[in-house]
């Protein structure tokens, strides 16, 4: 069963309501009308939502490692997870090397 959203309905102005909003808007001094470049440059919210893709993807494993190792990481605060990537990353490139 579909859990109940916690949000209030919206409510669209009607016909009148919606005259007086555009009335008001146009009679606003402050208020200026876009430019088409403006306009142009608009993209839906959509687009603007989440973590950017990034261009080098990772995957999603499973690991194990000692608590050790773990708690290393973690005591250096925010990010010990890239950091431990970037750790893995030198040791690769320095082993490849030797092959």
């Amino acid at each position: 069963m579909p859990r109940a959203s916690k949000r209030p309905a919206v409510r669209m102005p009607t016909v009148e309501e919606d005259r007086a909003i555009t009335a008001a808007a146009k009679s606003d001094p402050d208020a200026q009308a876009l430019t088409p470049g403006q306009l142009n440059t608009m993209v839906p919210l959509q687009a603007l939502r989440g973590r950017p893709r990034s261009a080098n993807k990772k995957l999603l494993v499973s690991v194990r490692y000692s608590p050790e190792v773990v708690a290393y990481f973690k005591s250096t605060g925010e990010g010990w997870q890239a950091l431990m990537d970037s750790v893995l990353r030198r040791y690769v490139a320095r082993h490849s090397r030797d092959r």
